[in-house]
């Protein structure tokens, strides 16, 4: 017959044993909670304007396409000179795609529209502008003043479907207004430091002028915008 060893512990033991594994839950818990996905792949820019800096964290991973297309035109230079041309006080302040003269710069393939990823609205976050349609953005991008969820994807949210059959329809003539909500705007990023210079433009005398409504009397120019190196990241 074959003698089955059967080892003795005590009940400490497996106490002791239970709260080792509690505890290495907790940390890796804990752990999973500090390293979000933004903070494994950070990148962030600076926003150098006419008005002051404004620092920006963008948000990698959860809007990847809106955030490669930003630093696609940042690493182009692509924002160099352009102006403030929206300014709504308590709503947005926009910015990304003309000159001082009006005159509007060139723009990349449109970008899929990630505004069904979570991200919202809120205060001092960034997202990118985009015409009637779902996937139109292009390089014009807006920081929001306040939280504005008008502006967020929801479960009532219009689909890339619903838009499809509105143009089907309005080819043959027909149109039904579309009882569904805006998909929404993408935010890909958030003001970090600066949110004070943000404040300043938002407070600027505006006015309607060759069909661009709510532009800035005096002329609030973006001088630049580069990404941070690494070392500046860590500093943050």
């Amino acid at each position: 017959m074959r003698t089955v060893f059967k080892p003795s512990f005590s009940r400490s033991f497996f106490i002791q044993a239970f709260l080792g594994t509690l505890r290495q839950r907790l940390i890796l818990v804990a752990a999973m909670l500090l390293i979000t996905p933004d903070l494994l792949a950070k990148e962030m820019v600076i926003i150098k304007t006419t008005m002051g800096d404004i620092t920006v964290e963008l948000y990698t991973a959860r809007a990847p396409l809106t955030v490669a297309n930003f630093l696609t035109y940042v690493d182009a230079d692509g924002y160099r000179n352009v102006i403030f041309h929206r300014v709504i006080e308590g709503f947005v302040i926009q910015t990304g795609g003309l000159l001082a003269d009006l005159s509007e710069l060139a723009v990349r393939e449109p970008v899929l529209n990630e505004a069904d990823q979570g991200l919202k609205n809120i205060s001092g976050s960034l997202a990118m502008a985009r015409g009637a349609e779902i996937d139109s953005a292009e390089r014009q991008f807006y920081i929001n003043l306040n939280d504005n969820a008008t502006l967020d994807h929801s479960e009532q949210s219009c689909t890339r479907a619903d838009e499809t059959k509105q143009a089907a329809r309005l080819e043959r003539g027909l149109y039904k207004p579309l009882t569904c909500k805006t998909f929404g705007y993408a935010v890909f990023g958030r003001v970090i430091q600066g949110m004070d210079v943000v404040q300043q433009i938002a407070q600027v005398a505006t006015v309607d002028q060759d069909g661009y409504a709510d532009l800035p009397l005096e002329t609030i120019r973006v001088v630049k915008i580069e990404r941070l190196s690494k070392k500046e990241i860590e500093a943050h």
